[in-house]
C-alpha cells in the first residue's frame, strides 16, 4: 500500500521559499485528500531586545500574520482543498515546527522551504529547516524547487511576465 499523508503542516514565514513550499503542499494535500495546516511562528526572541516591550507591536505583527494566513487559506480553497486551516504561534520556530505542532495536530508530513536565512545567520543561529529535518517527529519534505522543478535559488522573485496565481 502506498504511503498516504493525512495531516500536512507547512511553515509560512513570508519568504519566497515558504511560498513555494505552500504551493507544493497544496498539490500534495490534494493528491492525498489530506488536511493542510498552515503555521506561522512569531519568533518572540525578536522582542527580547526591545527595551520597552510594547504589546501594540505584537498585536500589529499578529494582525499582519493573520491577514497573510487568511490569504493562503483562500488560495488553497480556490485550488480545491476543503480541509485547510492556519495557526499563529509564539515562541521558537524550530521546536514548534519540529515537535509541538506535530504532536498536537497528529502531523505526518512537514513541508518547509529550503532556507530563509543568509549564510552568516545560519552559522550564528542555525537554520530552522536544518533543525526540523533532524528533529521532526514525522516525515519532512524540504522544498528546493519551484512548481516547474527549477531550483528556487535561481530566482528569488517571480519574473514580471509570469502570471500571478489567485
Amino acid at each position: 500500500m502506498l504511503q498516504q499523508y493525512q495531516h500536512i503542516l507547512v511553515a509560512i514565514d513570508g519568504s519566497y521559499e515558504a511560498e513555494l513550499a505552500f504551493k507544493k503542499a497544496v498539490a500534495v494535500a490534494k493528491r492525498n485528500q489530506a488536511e493542510l495546516i498552515l503555521i506561522h511562528i512569531v519568533d518572540t526572541r525578536a522582542f527580547q531586545n526591545v527595551s520597552s516591550f510594547d504589546s501594540a507591536m505584537v498585536e500589529q505583527v499578529t494582525e499582519n500574520a493573520k491577514s497573510t494566513m487568511e490569504g493562503y487559506v483562500d488560495q488553497a480553497k480556490k485550488a480545491g482543498l476543503d480541509k485547510v486551516s492556519f495557526s499563529i504561534e509564539y515562541g521558537a520556530p524550530k521546536t514548534i515546527i519540529a515537535r509541538d505542532i506535530p504532536k498536537a495536530k497528529n502531523i505526518d508530513l512537514i513541508m518547509i522551504g529550503a532556507t530563509g536565512l543568509n549564510a552568516v545567520e545560519r552559522l550564528l543561529i542555525g537554520s530552522v529547516t536544518e533543525y526540523v529535518t533532524r528533529n521532526a517527529l514525522c516525515d519532512v519534505l524540504v522544498v528546493r524547487t519551484d512548481l516547474t522543478n527549477k531550483p528556487a535559488l535561481a530566482s528569488t522573485k517571480k519574473p514580471a511576465d509570469q502570471p500571478q496565481e489567485d
